[in-house]
């Protein structure tokens, strides 16, 4: 892998670009775009399908003030309920719009804070679900854990539910540290979840960290690393903080002065790699490990690893259907997002809309694009033989993967059917495929690729 200083002189540490969980990112979407697309493709959808589910749960009963998630905090259960009432109204229009009631391969409950909800209100939302949705043995359910939030009541109700890998956020286990993101989350209050999950036998566990937070030091890193590894997770994602107080208020509590430099946050990822891979795991695309035996490191050995709105996926699934305030579809026919704030979400399910109120219509290039981007993003590749493109197709692309030429020369290795990065080229990913995107929408805000 190129060290720090060929990277800086390549502007790595300088850009600001997408992190491709879609294509066209978000940015790009559009008010014109909004429930009438919705309901127009949930109509079109194939019955025969399976679909994968998002469900957003916006609410914690404490901000952590790193998150840029759409959340808020919450002293009572008054507005969970509320919002679950919507919810219920929300998933009775889908079910009138879609062809009929469709078979569910991976579901997801995110947040905000999925845990915050009770043992009778984790069943009640199991129930709206399973009156819309099939919902069996076969479906892959993940849960967003917070290990302060969780009891072995909670747990059980959930893997009454159906849960099936759970995933635990940590960010760090330095006090310091979490003192200054106001997360406050000892690493035995982190084990007795981990106990809890494994003695309710969910098959699963995943945990979240973060590097570049503030006062964070390598050795200190290199700590939570070690811990992290007692807990024997079956995958780690490993999430670069992404500092904009401009987007997310409540990070303007954080002294800039206190985040690490670029240099910094590269040595932190480094030895993060290097701790988890001396663990046994391997290296997902550019932010996840894995165990060999975990179903993300096979997809990502036989190729049919996927991104989308969550990061890396082995879900295969043409549909993501999101469910409440804020969350994205994806359809074939393109991207449609509910209305982001949970108040103007309540008032256009009321109106007896569906809640989208932007997004994207896919063409032909967009696809085409997309499906690039997405094998570089996973792949580290191109698979020409795939993509099976045509003369103009072709011409469309011919700029991008020149300049991918250029900038990866003597780290490629080409045939006619597939293009690959050698191993030191991988930490320009995102940037290479940025070459490939023609969206370029104005004043998205994108963080810092470092």
């Amino acid at each position: 892998m190129m060290n720090f200083d060929t990277l800086k002189a390549r502007g790595l540490f300088d850009e600001r670009l997408p992190r491709y969980t879609s294509y066209p990112p978000a940015p790009a979407f559009s008010a014109d775009i909004g429930h009438a697309f919705q309901a127009e493709a949930l109509a079109a959808l194939d019955p025969d399908a399976p679909i994968s589910l998002y469900l957003h749960i916006p609410f914690c009963e404490r901000l952590c003030w790193f998150c840029a998630c759409r959340t808020q905090g919450v002293r009572s259960l008054t507005p969970v309920q509320a919002y679950l009432e919507t919810l219920r109204r929300e998933l009775a229009l889908i079910a009138t719009h879609q062809p009929r009631k469709l078979r569910v391969k991976q579901m997801h409950w995110g947040g905000g804070t999925p845990t915050i909800l009770p043992p009778a209100l984790i069943r009640e939302v199991s129930d709206m679900l399973g009156e819309v949705f099939v919902l069996d043995t076969d479906t892959t359910f993940s849960v967003e854990i917070d290990p302060t939030l969780v009891d072995a009541d909670k747990i059980a109700a959930l893997k009454d539910a159906g849960m099936t890998r759970a995933s635990i956020g940590v960010q760090d286990f330095a006090p310091l540290v979490q003192k200054c993101i106001g997360r406050l989350q000892s690493y035995e209050q982190t084990l007795e979840a981990v106990e809890m999950l494994r003695a309710a036998q969910v098959a699963s566990l995943n945990v979240d960290l973060v590097y570049g937070l503030p006062f964070q030091s390598t050795e200190g890193f290199a700590q939570t690393l070690h811990q992290v590894n007692t807990l024997r997770p079956d995958r780690v994602a490993l999430f670069g903080y992404a500092h904009v107080p401009h987007m997310a208020k409540r990070q303007s509590l954080i002294p800039e002065a206190s985040l690490p430099g670029d240099r910094a946050r590269f040595t932190l990822f480094n030895k993060a790699t290097e701790l988890l891979c001396a663990d046994g795991m391997e290296a997902i695309g550019i932010d996840h490990f894995a165990r060999p035996d975990d179903s993300m490191a096979r997809a990502a050995r036989d190729g049919t690893l996927r991104r989308n709105f969550q990061g890396y996926t082995v879900d295969g699934c043409d549909t993501l259907l999101g469910l409440g305030a804020s969350s994205i579809s994806r359809f074939k026919e393109g991207f449609v997002q509910n209305a982001a704030q949970t108040g103007d979400y309540t008032r256009q399910i009321n109106s007896g809309e569906l809640a989208g109120v932007r997004g994207y219509r896919l063409t032909s290039e967009d696809r085409l694009r997309g499906r690039i981007i997405e094998m570089l993003m996973c792949d580290f590749a191109i698979d020409f033989k795939e993509l099976n493109m045509n003369d103009v197709d072709r011409a469309r692309i011919k700029p991008a993967v020149d300049a991918l030429r250029r900038e990866c020369d003597g780290m490629i290795v080409e045939t006619q059917d597939r293009l690959s990065l050698s191993p030191q080229a991988r930490p320009l990913v995102r940037r290479l495929a940025h070459f490939f995107d023609a969206s370029n929408p104005a004043h998205a805000g994108y963080s810092r690729v470092s």
